[in-house]
This record gives structure tokens, sequence and C-alpha cells, in this order.
């Protein structure tokens, strides 16, 4: 498989830059001391409320016309589907289908609904809907936006915006699902500047890259126990599996009970809703601040997607 550059990054860094202002790197109000700083970069902040609008449109900005005008395609129960339907407004495609399937929370089908894209429901699951797209996308002719290298550029932009806002950042914290943010964000933070260390954070209820690694497996697919986390939940991607332990200076794994507190502590004190996967960022600072060390550390919170009875239970419970 060929890996991810800092070229293919800078490309889609110059691509999407016109279409996406930069989301704010802010410090934070109650983390850290005179020694130790800490920021947060607000992807929770871009329209679609996820980092993923980045790596859509990366992909979508490198197909030629005439795939444009046939129209593409993807299968998502979330961000990445709302991230799609939003590019391709942006860009002027007007035939977009996103499969999901039919256990999709109505919120989200009428986010992707909401900038033009059709959402066809499919399959009783996602697997199922992923089986079934598959074939209805081959059958159409459509251009499946998938995850690969044009997708992790778009989203290995952040570093290059972290480290564009605050030169000094030393350390950046990361959210760890599929793998494609970390790996593009490593990737790009380690070519500007060496010597800088990334985190990465999972919870302990889906630990596939670390399992992934303490096993020498790749597992594409992980058993997960329950999580406020579904963005984090399931197997890790082919491209991130292979790259990741090259970059990435270390992975830790957070509980569950730590992710409720970010939550709570980030609406309640510093002001900001962000999802429970964004907030893994904060849990790790909370349980292991020495660990992670630095003087100038950049927690990437990576979408703003949060249910409202979720937020309820846990400010709440």
């Amino acid at each position: 498989m060929e890996k991810l550059t800092y070229e293919d990054i800078e490309k889609a860094y110059q691509l999407i830059k016109p279409y996406l202002p930069a989301t704010p790197l802010v410090s934070s109000y109650y983390l850290g001391d005179e020694e130790c700083k800490y920021f947060f970069k607000l992807e929770n902040l871009q329209e679609v409320k996820s980092f993923k609008i980045r790596g859509a449109l990366s992909k979508m900005l490198s197909l030629s016309e005439a795939q444009k005008a046939k129209g593409i395609a993807a299968i998502s129960s979330g961000n990445h589907g709302i991230s799609v339907s939003c590019a391709a407004k942006m860009l002027g495609i007007e035939k977009v289908k996103i499969y999901v399937p039919k256990i999709t929370p109505k919120s989200k089908i009428e986010k992707i609904q909401y900038f033009g894209a059709q959402a066809v429901l499919i399959g009783d699951n996602y697997d199922q809907a992923h089986h079934l797209g598959l074939a209805e996308i081959e059958k159409e002719g459509l251009t499946f936006i998938d995850f690969d290298k044009e997708v992790y550029a778009g989203q290995g932009s952040i570093a290059i915006e972290i480290l564009t806002q605050n030169p000094e950042i030393d350390t950046i914290v990361v959210p760890i699902g599929g793998g494609g943010l970390i790996t593009g964000i490593a990737v790009a933070a380690k070519a500007i500047k060496p010597d800088i260390r990334i985190i990465g954070v999972q919870t302990a209820a889906c630990p596939a890259m670390i399992k992934s690694y303490e096993d020498g497996v790749h597992y594409a697919e992980y058993p997960s126990e329950s999580s406020l986390c579904e963005a984090l939940i399931g197997g890790v991607d082919q491209l991130s599996y292979e790259m990741v332990k090259d970059y990435v200076d270390e992975i830790l794994a957070v509980s569950e009970k730590s992710i409720a507190q970010a939550v709570s502590f980030l609406i309640t004190q510093e002001k900001i809703v962000a999802e429970a996967a964004s907030c893994t960022t904060i849990a790790a600072v909370k349980d292991y601040a020495a660990q992670i060390g630095g003087k100038k550390i950049a927690l990437v919170l990576s979408g703003g997607n949060i249910d409202g009875e979720m937020i309820k239970k846990i400010l709440y419970q």
C-alpha cells in the first residue's frame, strides 16, 4: 500500500484552504500551570462539527470533472456522510448518495439531507449497509468516497494549522478510531518539527490500535464494550496500522468514566461542547499528564456532534 507523505498533506492543505477557514487553537483556562500550557484545537467548530470535512474535501477536489459530473457516494452512519454531503455542496456536485444503515439516528439523516445529498437507508446495521451499498455504488458507476490516502492527507492539514498558529507546540494529543486522523497529523507534524511528540488516545472499551500492535495483528474489526465514543468504535484502517508505529510516540487507553468526566469538565468549566471521542484527549491529560509530558501541548477536539440526551445523562447522573 502506498504510504502517506508530507507532500501529500501539503498538497491537500493548499487545495482545501480556500474552502475551510482555520479552526481556532485556544488556551485552556483550567488545565496546566505556568510551566505547562494546554491548547484546544477546535475541530468541533467546523460547519459539520467534525474534522472529517477536511478529508472529504481533499478527496473530492482530487476527482476529475467527469467523475464529479457522474456523481459520488459514501457509506456512513455519521460524520463522514455528513461531511461528504457538505463538501459536495461546496463543490457543486449534484448527484450524491449516502448509504446509511436503517438504524441511523434521524438527526444524522437530516444533516446529510440538509446539505443536499440523498440518504439511502439500506441494511439493518453498518456491515450490511456497507456490503449492499458497495454493490449499488458499483452498479450506478458512482465514485466511492472512502478512507484512502487523499482523505488521510486532508486530516493531516490540522497539524500544519496547529504549528502555524503556535510554532512552540511540542506535543499533540489525538483521538484514535480507525486511525486516519492521527496518521495524517503525525506525518505532517514530524515533517515540520521532527522532535514533536504525538500521543494517541483510545477508549479502553475498544483499544483496537493498542491491541493490534501488542498482538502483531491488523485488527480491521475489533469487538467493543458499550462506549460513549461511538466514533472510536471498530477496527483499524490498513494504512494507519502500517504507519502509526513509525510516527506516534505513545498510545494511551482511558476509561469510560474518565471520558464522561472530561465531557462534563469541558462543558461546565471550559464552556466548550465536544463529543465524547474528542474528550479522550482531556481524559488522557487528567489521568496521564506526566506520561504525556510537554510544555506546550495541543489537544485535538475532533468533533462536536454529541447527542443532547448523552449530555443530560453525563451532567445529571
